[in-house]
């Protein structure tokens, strides 16, 4: 793979994007399978699940480069004031924030914020951080642990990947530690600018090496699936829809 020299061009992004537009997750398997990549090479754990489903549009996929981030526990005793209450409180989260917490800079257009945060008991993601950052031009978050504010995030249509969920905050229980390097999540490595693809049955990864070939491989696969079903749906009297284009 010493033929890969980062970062993409815009250009070649978006190429790439146009190549894995509306594929699904198992065709790309399927591609990463006529590439050597069997087994569950590359294919991240079912544990890794929509937080939702969109069965209209499917809004709840995600398709584009990773953007890794890494959390990791913390070992720094809770230093807190003498008098606890809401003011204090809010004192010593606010700091910790500012001091030992962070998260993906520089997003582009096409990231998938891919968060490794392994049982980590706080929900690193949230319904401000994770719409701040599609705000800035991300398409979805994938993360080994679990995200809070799930309604909202939800009413949000933020396409969010998952172990679990998670109810408190991240001050006392964890700290940043760095981005854009290789990340564990699901089983599979992940670095910046791998192809990221999620929807109803998981998450895949592409090595950005073999992404053109794989999503070239996929898409001839979604295609001669859509023309079989489309004679399913004549025959079973269905009207077509949006999943036969």
């Amino acid at each position: 793979m010493a033929d890969y020299q980062p970062p993409l061009t815009e250009e070649e992004r978006e190429e790439i994007i146009d190549i894995y537009e509306d594929v699904r997750v198992t065709d790309v398997t399927d591609g990463l399978d006529f590439y050597g990549f069997g087994y569950e090479l590359n294919k991240m754990s079912p544990e890794i699940s929509p937080l939702y489903r969109d069965m209209e549009a499917f809004d709840h996929r995600a398709i584009g480069f990773a953007h890794t981030v890494r959390f990791l526990p913390t070992n720094r005793r809770r230093n807190l004031p003498d008098e606890l209450g809401y003011e204090t409180g809010s004192e010593w989260r606010d700091e910790w924030y500012s001091e030992r917490s962070g998260g993906p800079t520089d997003i582009t257009d096409h990231d998938v914020i891919v968060l490794e945060s392994h049982n980590l008991p706080c929900g690193i993601i949230g319904s401000a951080n994770a719409l701040g950052w599609i705000a800035d031009g991300a398409v979805g978050v994938v993360t080994n642990g679990g995200p809070r504010d799930t309604d909202e995030m939800i009413k949000e249509n933020i396409p969010t990947y998952s172990k679990t969920i998670n109810k408190p905050i991240i001050p006392g229980r964890t700290e940043y530690d760095d981005s854009q390097i290789p990340v564990n999540v699901g089983g599979c490595l992940v670095r910046p600018e791998d192809v990221i693809v999620a929807d109803g049955d998981g998450v895949v990864v592409v090595p950005i090496e073999f992404a053109k070939r794989v999503g070239e491989a996929a898409r001839t696969e979604q295609q001669d699936d859509q023309e079989a079903r489309r004679k399913y749906y004549e025959k079973a009297g269905l009207e077509p829809d949006f999943t036969l284009e």
